[in-house]
């Protein structure tokens, strides 16, 4: 299972899913290379690795790289996780599930709105990998609805 999450600037939220996924898909033992990108370059933003880290995720080192600098395109599931990703998200082949879960930027908000996010991803996330784990492909207002997010 080769998983891809996809947003604007990698430098939040697609960073903390996939910190989530690789957490959940060990968990419960989905054997899953996970990745994520974005369409456009910047930096992770720390406030991402500090809530990841209160939670025992480490993110230290986890850098930005748009999809460009990915070396394989192959992905069984794309997820994208902010609107502007979506709408610009390339095509992949048609085996590849596509996912879309509109999730708020806490970009230059305070650290509590960086933990509801943090903690929408993680809900999400661990339903994603349960799900995936059982052969199923979740809709996308089912992962909005694990997320705390109505559709």
């Amino acid at each position: 299972m080769r998983i891809l999450v996809l947003c604007t600037h990698n430098s939040a939220r697609s960073q903390m899913a996939e910190g989530w996924l690789r957490h959940w898909a060990e968990q419960v033992g989905l054997p899953a290379q996970i990745f994520s990108a974005g369409t456009e370059k910047t930096r992770v933003k720390p406030e991402v690795v500090a809530v990841m880290g209160e939670l025992g995720i480490d993110l230290t080192g986890h850098t930005s790289k748009t999809l460009f600098e990915l070396p394989d395109w192959n992905f069984d599931l794309v997820l994208t996780v902010c609107d502007a990703a979506a709408e610009n998200c390339p095509a992949y082949p048609a085996q590849t599930q596509r996912r879309h879960v509109s999730l708020p930027d806490p970009s230059g908000k305070g650290l509590e709105d960086w933990r509801r996010v943090r903690d929408a991803l993680g809900r999400m996330s661990e339903y994603l990998v349960c799900e995936l784990k059982a052969g199923r492909w979740p809709s996308d207002e089912a992962l909005a609805e694990a997320a705390g997010l109505r559709p």
